[in-house]
Order: structure tokens, then C-alpha cells, then sequence
């Protein structure tokens, strides 16, 4: 039984309604546990818990699994069995990729596993974990055009991106453990990486700009990175680098004990040992492939294993907006309030010049919009900061760091007025002057909408917006002429005057 038969989700319409399912992936270095809360096409990691159980190690020479890590990983299998147990869960699949795949006891492992933990594991083709993989990543930013690559311990599995479809895979044993890359000279692996790279040439040929790197030792070397940069934003999922950022950090990584590697937040002491090679295997492929930029995903194969039953998860929707409703729904007394916010305040933004694109500053607003509520249940004394930090920081996908500063950004103008954020702040690092200033105009329109409609759909649909030569219009119901009460018009007020319109109330 495969996991698309575990889960088996089927086609049925997505709800807002959650429902938990866990995966636990077997690989070369680490056995993992995830358990996800899945609410419309949102996939929310609730429980997370891993074992460097080493599978792999030394797989290369002997042909055969680690017997230690065989111990370990059956003691970690066993703990992951109760817990999910415990938890209620019983929607649960296990997959196991290469070092399980390739070694000659591997089917003697999953046999025993499944006598003494009742856990069927799939063990997975290469191109199934690289399209799983690849799925992962299309769950969490929505189109893509280029190359997934989920580096293992044992392998690298590498998947064409067509946005929003999954094109050929190839699978290399490239991961370091198959490579021996903590003991071989640099220039032998160099040679080594580029005549097994040169396998993937149709994954190559004619793919876009983009790398979307997976897996634990590229998040590794992106903190490296972080470090090296001093990069005011701590966050992984769409960490963006150029190639000349990439050979930087790669010249460091070279030239820095395992010891001092270790010492790196982010990096764990692990991982540092194959830090250097991880680096130095994302600069060639880079290289191989022409890419102008590097995504880091937190998303891959065990997301890909929960969309592989429900291919709307990846296909449908938008990962942004679908993630801002399910947050809204959780915080929010009145989900509904902010999708009709949206639509409402979109008329007053019309003309508005563009501060990242057109089609991104209507989404990003719209996203916003569904997030106006957030700070429903927070002190009233804290809200800013709180919603603020809640939305940077926040497990949705579909943004780049830059939009995510801004959306967080118009979250704290919704609540705290036209107050500026300290110089210091994430935002002020990552966004431009005009794309500061476009966030306090969204956060003033979410801040009279709130106020005009006492944050209720039912009562914003009483009222119109719109906006012509120089001035900006409220046309009202002649029954809710009494609901414009002073504080909603001191904040359409406000709200003209950054957008340098007149206001104006039509009866």
C-alpha cells in the first residue's frame, strides 16, 4: 500500500476545517516525524521531532544499512508509533528513500519494522522522492519555473518546475554520505560533482532561472549565509541568494573548521562536517544548470507525500491567501469580514503605481485584507507589534522575504495609525521608502474599513468606495447614514490624507 492510498484525500472541495495527518520519512541521515494540520490547501506543521539515526552511513562501501542506525531508527519508529497513538492520529504514512532503497537489506529493514512497529514503509523510487519533493515545493510557493533539488544524505534528487507541474526527475549519488564528502580533497569531489551533474541534462535543458533548494544541509549552509550577510530576517522558506552570494559562502564554508562551522546558529554540528560539500555541490549545480537565483524551501518531500494524494493542494488556489483565511479563521470572530474587505477597499487603490507589481500589490493587499482581524484576541495594548510579528513570521508560503516585511508591515499601520516602526525593524531593512509608504496607505484603508463596519461584513456592504479626480467617496444607504460616526470618519480622514485625496461622504 503507497502513501496515496494512506491518505487518500480524494477530490472532495477543500474546507476550513482541520484535520491531521503525519508522515514519517526514513533517510539516510535522519528519521523524521511531522505531523500537519491541514485546513483548506494549507499544510500547518503542529509537531515536529527527529533522530540523526545515520541509516546511510558508510552504505557506500558495505552495501548494507548501518546496524547501528538500524537500532536507532527501530527505537525512533517505535516512539513515533506511540506518540501518533497518544496524539489520535491514525492518518499516518512512512516512506524511506535511498539508503532504505538501494542498500541490499533494505527490504529486510522495512519487514522488521513493520513486525515490530506495524508501520508499512514505502520506499520510494528516485524520481518518486524527487517529484515529492517537488510537489513539496509547489505546495508552499505556489508557481514556480526552474529546478527542485532535495539533497540527502545519500542522493540528490533533481525535478523540472513548470508552475504548477511537476516535469522529469533524475536522482545522483550525490548526497554526501554516498560521496564520502567529509574525507575527499575538494578538487576530486569538484570533478566527481560535475561529471555526475552532467547526467541531468534534459532536468536542465530549458528549465527557468530558479533553483528551489531542499532539504538539511542546503537550510544549513542558508543560515551560514544569514550569518555572513547579517541578514535582518531569520527565516528560511524563500531565502533568496544570487550565485555571487553563493560563491561567497561557499569560500567560507571552505575555509572554516568543522568546529567553527558548528558554532554558526542555524547550523547544527551535524551537519557541519558536510557543510563544506553541501556548499560547494549548490555552487555546481548553480553552475550546471545557469540559474540566476537559489530559493531555499522549507517545504519537500513530506509535504510532496500528503499532496500526492490531493494534487488541489499544489494545483488550486494560492498558497498566500489560502494561508491568510486559515490564520483569520483561527483568530479572527469574523473570517468572512476580511474576504469582503478585500474586494470593498480595492476601488481606492485604483491608478496607484506599482511598488512591487501590479498583479503582486492586489494579492498582497487581498492577503491583508483576510488578515485585518488578526489581532481581535491580542491585548489591545500589543496588537501591533504582536500582529506584526505573527505575520512575518508566519508558516505561509507564496511570499519572497521582501513582501513578507511588507505585508507584516501593513498589519502593524492597520493597528497602530501612521506610526512608524523603529529603524532597526526587518522592515525598514528589507523595504524601500515608497514600498514603507504603500504599506501605511493599505494599513489606513484596513483601518477605516474596521472602523466604518464595526469589522462585520454584513454592515460594510451597506456602504461604496470609490475614488475620481482628486477625491475619494463613501456613498452610504440612506439607512446607514447614522453608522459614520466620528471615529470612522477621522479614520477616512487619515486615510485620504495619505493617499492625497479629498474625502468625501455621499447620502
Amino acid at each position: 500500500m503507497g502513501v496515496r492510498d494512506i491518505f487518500g484525500f480524494g477530490s472532495a472541495e477543500p474546507q476550513l476545517k482541520g484535520r491531521d495527518v503525519a508522515v514519517i520519512d526514513v533517510g539516510s541521515n535522519s528519521v523524521r516525524l511531522v505531523q500537519y494540520r491541514v485546513e483548506g490547501r494549507m499544510l500547518w506543521p503542529v509537531f515536529n521531532e527527529k533522530t540523526m539515526a545515520g541509516l546511510g552511513s558508510g552504505a557506500a562501501e558495505t552495501g548494507r544499512l548501518n546496524p547501528e542506525g538500524v537500532e536507532a531508527a527501530l527505537r525512533t519508529l517505535k516512539r513515533f508509533t506511540q506518540l501518533l497513538d497518544a496524539k489520535g492520529v491514525s492518518t499516518r504514512g512512512a516512506v524511506a528513500t535511498a539508503a532504505v532503497r538501494e542498500c541490499e537489506d533494505g527490504p529486510e529493514f522495512v519487514q522488521r519494522v513493520r513486525n515490530e512497529t506495524g508501520l508499512i514503509i514505502d520506499v520510494l523510487s528516485g524520481e518518486e522522492e524527487g517529484r515529492y519533493s517537488a510537489l513539496g515545493v509547489l505546495a508552499g510557493v505556489g508557481e514556480a519555473w526552474g529546478v527542485a533539488g532535495d539533497l540527502g544524505g545519500s542522493s540528490l534528487e533533481l525535478t523540472g518546475l513548470d508552475n504548477r507541474t511537476t516535469l522529469s526527475a533524475v536522482t545522483l549519488p550525490l548526497g554526501p554520505l554516498a560521496v564520502n564528502a567529509a574525507g575527499a580533497k575538494p578538487q576530486a569531489l569538484r570533478a566527481h560533482v560535475d561529471e555526475q551533474l552532467a547526467n541531468a541534462g534534459e532536468v536542465f535543458k530549458d528549465a527557468g532561472d530558479t533553483f528551489y533548494a531542499v532539504g538539511g544541509a542546503w537550510r544549513s549552509f542558508a543560515n551560514l549565509s544569514m550569518t555572513l550577510r547579517n541578514y535582518p530576517l531569520r527565516l528560511l522558506h524563500e531565502y533568496e541568494m544570487t550565485p555571487e552570494q553563493v560563491r561567497k559562502a561557499v569560500d567560507f564554508a571552505m575555509s572554516q573548521s568543522e568546529s567553527s562551522l558548528a558554532s554558526v546558529p542555524g547550523v547544527a554540528s551535524k551537519r557541519a562536517a558536510t557543510l563544506p560539500y553541501a556548499a560547494m555541490l549548490l555552487d555546481r549545480v548553480m553552475k550546471a544548470g545557469g540559474f540566476s537565483r537559489v530559493v531555499f524551501s522549507a517545504n519537500g518531500l513530506r509535504e510532496g507525500v500528503v499532496c500526492v494524494s490531493d494534487l488541489s493542494l499544489v494545483e488550486e488556489g494560492d498558497p498566500l491567501l489560502s494561508g491568510a483565511e486559515a490564520m483569520a479563521h483561527s483568530a479572527s470572530p469574523e473570517p468572512e469580514f476580511g474576504l469582503a474587505l478585500a474586494d470593498w477597499l480595492e476601488p481606492a487603490f485604483e491608478g496607484e503605481g506599482a511598488v512591487f507589481s501590479e498583479v503582486r500589490d492586489k494579492r498582497l493587499r487581498a492577503a491583508a485584507a483576510r488578515l485585518c482581524d488578526i489581532g481581535a484576541r491580542l491585548h489591545p495594548d500589543h496588537r501591533g507589534d504582536l500582529a506584526f510579528t505573527q505575520v512575518l513570521y508566519a508558516p505561509i508560503g507564496g511570499l519572497s522575504h521582501d513582501e513578507r516585511a511588507f505585508l507584516a508591515l501593513c498589519l502593524h499601520h492597520r493597528y497602530e495609525g501612521k506610526s512608524a516602526r523603529s529603524e532597526d525593524c526587518v522592515s525598514s531593512h528589507l523595504l524601500t521608502e515608497e514600498q514603507r509608504a504603500a504599506a501605511v496607505r493599505v494599513g489606513l484603508g484596513l483601518r477605516f474599513g474596521a472602523a466604518l463596519s464595526g469589522r462585520t461584513a454584513k454592515l460594510l456592504k451597506a456602504f461604496s468606495l470609490s475614488r475620481e479626480a482628486g477625491e475619494m467617496r463613501i456613498t452610504a444607504r440612506p439607512d446607514t447614514e447614522d453608522l459614520v460616526v466620528e471615529r470612522a470618519w477621522r479614520r477616512f480622514e487619515q486615510f485620504c490624507n495619505v493617499m492625497d485625496l479629498k474625502p468625501v461622504l455621499s447620502r
